[in-house]
């Protein structure tokens, strides 16, 4: 069992920029990928940025450019840099880990942050 833990989310006006952070409870590097999702009121959860054991990047297109998908194997975390924020950017942003386990590939969530962009 993996356990994930974000932080950082808040209120934060239009153009500014928030770092969300995922404390995870193994090391990171057993992880196969990991990323941020984000679901919006009435809307579906969406993929907003992975990041795979072998650094490889992946973005929606609707956050390229703005936001950042990184890691520090040392803390076991995962960070999302977003800036130039936009109202479309609210939602509740969750962290996602992919496992590797004898049985096949497991997926573990944490239990959400929220971010929300207004004036």
């Amino acid at each position: 069992q993996v356990q994930l833990v974000e932080s950082g989310g808040g209120l934060v006006q239009p153009g500014g920029s928030l770092r969300l952070s995922c404390a995870a409870s193994t090391s990171i590097s057993s992880l196969y990928v990991m990323g941020w999702y984000r679901q919006a009121p009435g809307n579906e959860r969406e993929l907003v940025a992975t990041i795979t054991s072998s650094s490889r990047t992946n973005y929606a297109d609707s956050v390229k450019g703005r936001f950042t998908i990184s890691t520090d194997n040392t803390k076991n975390t995962v960070y999302l840099q977003m800036n130039g924020l936009k109202p479309e950017d609210t939602a509740v942003y969750y962290c996602n880990a992919g496992k590797l386990l004898g049985s096949g590939p497991r997926t573990y969530w944490g239990q959400g942050t929220q971010v929300t962009v207004s004036s």
